[in-house]
C-alpha cells in the first residue's frame, strides 16, 4: 500500500478492501456562512458511495467519458474530492484552472457559472442539504436533489489511456499515468485554499494508506492545536 499507484481509480477500492470504515477525509468548516461549524468525516466506503453516484450522473446524464473536460469550480472540500474522483472514474479530464476554457461540464457551487459549459451541476456544500438554497438555472442539475437517485455501483463504459490528460491546472497538464503522487503515509492536515494542492495531498496520503484532515477558514491557534491532537495528525501539508 505504500508503493506508488499509477491508476487513480485503484486507490479508493484498495482502501475499501483493506479498511472500509476507517476515516479517510475529515473536514472542519470554519468559514463564514451556512456551513460554519460543520465537521464531516468520511470513510473509504462512504466516499466510494458518493463517487459511484456522481460518476453515474456524469456518465448517464451528461455523457461524460474519456475526452470530456469537467471543470470543477469548487473550493477544497469533501464534495470536490468525490467529484474529482468521479470524473476520473469515467475517464474524463478534471479542469482546475480559474477560468473555464472549453469545458464540457462545469461542476460548481455558484449558479451564475452554469452557462460556462454545455452541461452543469450545481453543488450545495452543506452536508445535509436536500436541495439548492436558491433557484437552479434551467438545464442544470441540482446535485443535492438529484444525486441520491443514482446508483451506488459504477461501471465505466470506457477508460482513458495512461497518456490522456487527467488534470488541467494553472501550471500545466498531468496525465493519468502521473496523476497519483508518491505515497505519503500518515494523517495529514492541510489548510490550503488551492484545489490542486488539496487533491494531491489526498491522493498521496491515500497511496500510503493514510488520511487527510482539512481545515476550511481561519481558526484560533489554540483551537487548531487541540483539533490536530484529537485527530491524531502526524504531518502538515
Amino acid at each position: 500500500m505504500t508503493t506508488r499507484r499509477r491508476d487513480v481509480t485503484a486507490l479508493l477500492p484498495a482502501l475499501v478492501a483493506t479498511d472500509p470504515g476507517r476515516p479517510r477525509i475529515t473536514v472542519y468548516d470554519d468559514t463564514e456562512g451556512p456551513t460554519r461549524g460543520e465537521r464531516v468525516e468520511l470513510s473509504a466506503r462512504v466516499v466510494a458511495n458518493w463517487v459511484a453516484k456522481a460518476a453515474n450522473l456524469l456518465q448517464d446524464e451528461l455523457d461524460a467519458g474519456p475526452g470530456t473536460v469537467v471543470h470543477l469550480a469548487l473550493p477544497p472540500h469533501w464534495r470536490t474530492l468525490y467529484w474529482a474522483l468521479a470524473a476520473w472514474a469515467v475517464g474524463a479530464t478534471v479542469d482546475l484552472r480559474p477560468v473555464t476554457e472549453g469545458a464540457d461540464v462545469v461542476v460548481t457551487d455558484d449558479p451564475d457559472r452554469v452557462d460556462e459549459a454545455p452541461g452543469a451541476v450545481v453543488v450545495t456544500l452543506a452536508a445535509l442539504a436536500r436541495s439548492a438554497p436558491e433557484l437552479v438555472p434551467p438545464g442544470a442539475v441540482d446535485e443535492a436533489r438529484e444525486l441520491a437517485t443514482h446508483g451506488d455501483v459504477f461501471e465505466a463504459w470506457d477508460e482513458p489511456a495512461l497518456d490522456d490528460p487527467a488534470l488541467l491546472e494553472p501550471d500545466g497538464v498531468t496525465t493519468f499515468a502521473d496523476l497519483v503522487p508518491e505515497a505519503t503515509p500518515g494523517r495529514w492536515h492541510t489548510t490550503t485554499t488551492d484545489p490542486v494542492a488539496f487533491l494531491r495531498t489526498v491522493l498521496g496520503a491515500w497511496a500510503g494508506d493514510g488520511s487527510v484532515v482539512l481545515t476550511r477558514g481561519a481558526v484560533a491557534a489554540e483551537v487548531l492545536a487541540r483539533r490536530l491532537a484529537s485527530e491524531g495528525v502526524t504531518g502538515t501539508a
